[in-house]
């Protein structure tokens, strides 16, 4: 490892978060331009909340921000400790923040939501699938991955 342990780990973490977070949400508010963003972050507040969500105004938006970051923290803290043990994770990067973003993607959409208070409901179909399974690759796996390898150095062999 490049870094100097825990502390390129948390580093590493730190970085992930902010940026897979804002790619993410900024993803998702540009890609449901139909609503306002205000909505958009409610419908991450309607974990906690349900449809309840919808009525809160920007308090609930906050809170759905606050909360889709939560969440991206431990997505990234996953990941960043699994490479800094494994380093395959890290020489293989790409073809790994490729399936690490499907595997976030299908964790949200098939376990986390489903058993929250959302009133969103999982694709139902694999076209309808297309988008956010794109959004996730690109913008989450990839750059969780990339961060991952630039702060705790590619392991030998790269």
């Amino acid at each position: 490892m490049t870094g100097s342990g825990w502390g390129a780990i948390g580093r590493a973490i730190l970085l992930a978060t902010l940026a897979a977070g804002t790619l993410d949400i900024g993803a998702a508010i540009l890609t449901n331009s139909q609503v306002p963003a205000r909505v958009v972050l409610q419908s991450v507040a309607g974990g906690w909340l349900g449809a309840a969500a919808y009525q809160g105004g920007w308090s609930t938006a906050w809170l759905g921000l606050a909360s889709h970051f939560a969440v991206m923290l431990g997505i990234a803290a996953v990941f960043v400790v699994a490479a800094a043990r494994i380093p395959v994770l890290r020489r293989l990067w790409f073809p790994v923040g490729v399936a690490y973003g499907i595997a976030v993607w299908l964790a949200m959409a098939f376990v986390v939501v489903p058993l929250s208070a959302s009133t969103l409901s999982p694709p139902d179909s694999l076209v309808a699938a297309m988008k956010p399974i794109v959004i996730h690759i690109l913008f989450v796996g990839l750059p969780i991955a990339w961060i991952a390898r630039r702060v705790l150095g590619a392991s030998p062999g790269a």
